[in-house]
Order: C-alpha cells, then sequence, then structure tokens
C-alpha cells in the first residue's frame, strides 16, 4: 500500500547528486568542486529553470539532516595538534579582525540599505571552509610547512568561532540575551567537556571491548554510537534554543578530540565510514535542496542585482584576507597572498548562514543568493590562485592532483 509520503522528489535529488560527480569524473581537469555543480544542477532542473524537480517533504528532511552532517564532518575536520600556542592565537585574532574588519565594511551598506543585519552580513563573511584548504595546501606541498599549521588553525578557528557567534546571535530565540545566551553555551559547552572526560579517562575496558569487536559487524556500533551523539548535541542546541548546527558542529569537534586520526584501523575506520554517510547521502541532498530553492529572480530582481555578487566577493576576500597580513613576520610575502586567497574561501557555512537569516527576516533573499553566488565564485577561483602562488616548480598544464587524485572532490564542501 502506498504511504503518504512520495519518494519521486528525492529519486531524482539522488540522482542529480550521482551525475555531478560522474560528469566531473569526465573532465577531470576541471576544478570544479561537487557543491558548486550540485548547486547549479539543482538550480537547472528546479522550478527556477526547467522545472523538472521540486521540493517535498522527503527532499525537505533529507536536507535538513544534510546540513547537520556537513557542520558535523566540519567539525570532525578539525586538528586539535595545531591547535596551540602562536598558531591558535594566530587564528583567534585572525577571527576577531575579520568580525571587525566585515562589521566596518557592512555599516555602509546597511545606512545604504542595502543590507538589513550588518552583524549578520560581517558574521557570514567570517567563516572559511576548511576542508577545502587542506587538500589545496597538499596538492601544493605545503601540509607540513609553517604556513600550513597558521592557515589550517585560522580555518579551524573561523569555521568554529563563525558558528558559534551565529547561534549566539542569530536563533530561534528571538532577540539576543547576552547573559542568558552566555548561560546556555556554558551549558552546552559543559556538556561536551564532561562527555569527553568521560570518554577519555574513564575506565571502559570491558565495553571498550564490545565496541571493538562489533565496530565490523552488522551493528556498525561505533558508528551508530557517533550518530546517537550528533543526535543528542542537535537535540540539546535546539532545547537550549540554539539551532541544530551549533550541536552538530560540536559533535563533530568532539569525536575529532577524542579520536586518533592515526589510528583509524582500530576504529574500525570511523571517519571514513561517517564521510560515507554524509558525502554520499545527505550532503549532496542540501547541496541539490540548495539549488532548487535557490531564488534566481533575486539576481535579475533589480539594476543592483547583479552587481552585488562580486561586491560580495570582494568582501569575502577583504574580511578574512586583510587578517593574513598578521603572519608577515611568520611567512614568505607570496605565502602570506596564498593564505589570504584561502582563507577568504567559503561555501558551505555561507549556504547554511544565509539561509538562517532569510528565515529569520535578518537578510534579503537578494543578499542571500548574492553572497551564495559570491561564495560559488570563492571556491572557483581563491584556491586555483593560492596553488598558482604555491605551485614548487610544476607545470602550468599540469592537471591539479593529489595522491593520483583530483582534489576539490571532498573539500568542495
Amino acid at each position: 500500500m502506498r504511504g503518504d509520503v512520495s519518494f519521486d522528489g528525492l529519486l531524482a535529488v539522488a540522482i542529480v547528486a550521482a551525475a555531478v560527480p560522474i560528469v566531473l569524473g569526465f573532465v577531470p581537469r576541471l576544478p570544479i568542486p561537487d557543491s558548486v555543480l550540485e548547486i547549479v544542477a539543482g538550480i537547472l532542473v528546479g522550478p527556477a529553470v526547467l522545472g523538472w524537480v521540486h521540493t517535498d517533504d522527503a527532499v525537505n528532511v533529507l536536507s535538513k539532516l544534510g546540513v547537520a552532517f556537513l557542520l558535523f564532518l566540519a567539525g570532525l575536520e578539525l586538528d586539535f595538534r595545531i591547535l596551540r600556542g602562536k598558531p591558535l592565537r594566530y587564528g583567534l585574532l585572525s577571527f576577531v579582525a575579520s568580525l571587525v574588519i566585515g562589521i566596518v565594511l557592512a555599516v555602509p551598506l546597511w545606512g545604504l540599505d542595502v543590507i538589513v543585519n550588518p552583524l549578520l552580513v560581517a558574521i557570514i563573511l567570517s567563516a572559511t571552509s576548511l576542508g577545502i584548504v587542506v587538500p589545496v595546501l597538499k596538492d601544493a606541498g605545503k601540509l607540513d610547512s609553517r604556513l600550513s599549521t597558521f592557515v589550517v588553525a585560522s580555518c579551524s578557528v573561523a569555521e568554529f568561532g563563525s558558528i558559534v557567534v551565529l547561534s549566539m546571535f542569530f536563533s530561534g530565540s528571538g532577540s539576543p540575551k547576552p547573559v542568558e545566551t552566555g548561560g546556555k553555551l556554558f551549558v552546552l559547552f559543559l556538556a561536551v567537556a564532561v562527555v569527553a572526560v568521560v570518554t577519555l579517562r574513564g575506565r571502559w575496558d570491558r565495553l571498550g571491548d564490545v565496541i571493538f569487536r562489533m565496530q565490523e559487524t552488522s551493528s556498525q556500533l561505533r558508528v551508530r554510537v557517533a550518530m546517537v551523539l550528533l543526535l543528542s548535541l542537535l537535540v540539546l542546541s535546539e532545547t537550549l534554543k540554539f539551532d541544530a548546527i551549533l550541536g552538530a558542529f560540536m559533535a563533530g569537534a568532539l569525536i575529532a578530540a577524542i579520536t586518533d586520526p592515526d589510528r583509524e584501523a582500530d576504529l574500525g575506520h570511523l571517519r571514513h565510514k561517517l564521510d560515507g554517510i554524509g558525502f554520499g547521502l545527505f550532503v549532496p541532498v542540501f547541496f541539490v535542496t540548495t539549488g532548487l530553492t535557490f531564488p534566481v529572480n533575486q539576481l535579475f530582481s533589480d539594476a543592483t542585482a547583479l552587481i552585488r555578487v562580486p561586491v560580495f566577493l570582494v568582501l569575502l576576500l577583504a574580511v578574512r584576507g586583510l587578517p593574513a597580513l598578521l603572519l608577515h613576520k611568520e611567512v614568505a610575502p607570496r605565502d602570506g597572498a596564498a593564505a589570504a586567497l584561502l582563507q577568504a574561501t567559503s561555501l558551505s557555512f555561507v549556504v547554511v548562514a544565509a539561509q538562517i537569516g532569510v528565515s529569520l527576516g535578518e537578510l534579503r533573499p537578494i543578499n542571500a543568493a548574492s553572497l551564495v553566488a559570491a561564495g560559488m565564485l570563492s571556491v572557483l577561483i581563491f584556491p586555483a590562485g593560492a596553488l598558482v602562488l604555491l605551485r614548487d616548480g610544476r607545470s602550468a598544464d599540469a592537471p591539479i592532483r593529489a595522491n593520483g587524485a583530483r582534489v576539490l572532490r571532498r573539500p568542495a564542501r
């Protein structure tokens, strides 16, 4: 008997999500990230252009899970081994500087009635897609360099900080209340800290043996425990009136903190399995759905609409790129310029935060569309520019590869 929920739309979205990497696989020299093409494909087949695919309940539910998984995997990418000392101080200073620069540059736009809330725009412009930065540094042969340590630390702090600040000031709880919000954040961080301490210092020999024995069986117990942790922090975040993305990111960060990436085999290849679940289903559904609901008409709604895209792209470069000047004593000028481009590369957080801003009435749809378009351009232009600056003795015509595979495949997220 046919249920009330239709899977027709989800099937169409899944076909688009599967077709994108196939197309890119046939043109390995084309440096287009998956996520960009998924959004473009969603726009093409969606109501704005061909009208073949529309969102429905099944698509919306999986898309919402895709947002959670996207931020969960972003948290999982954090490397706490380098978040200390001078790199951590640089990361914190560069993020604070980005927020200040973002507000300074956004206020005139607010005064001209171009944007509604300058703080929200500043936060959106202050993030960095860490998943893009690491493979670019690896491809350039800089992954173990001093530059890499500072840039990865900066991107990690920016990714984490932007999510926290967004959740503090723009959530379903209405107008921000600093004292109450601080208390709720403390509760959330305390919950995560307790789980981390208990996991790392508690005596779980028998339970650990059970998990180890069953992690490769049909139960996939370690993956199930990770899912319980993700959903628990999602529910806790929503209970505390924060956006669920904060809980999702912290769940990933917690797993990153309590697991050693060098012991993946002992942990049943947990990260690889979580990547498979997220990037195999939930995350691409989110990006394709973003394209289906992308307000293309807003980009052509008035004479200034298309001008906003390059304006936001320049603002993105200024907000995240200018703090790279703090590295002038640590790295060569050429590497510093590459750091500025890498730090200004952002898409995932832009998409998520823009949707939140529109839903709260703090961001006009025209600006949300322009910001997402600027983010798409940033992942197409800035990493390529950074590679040109960092490439060491490579032919300009050589394909960009890492470990035999074209980069910006997973980093596209």
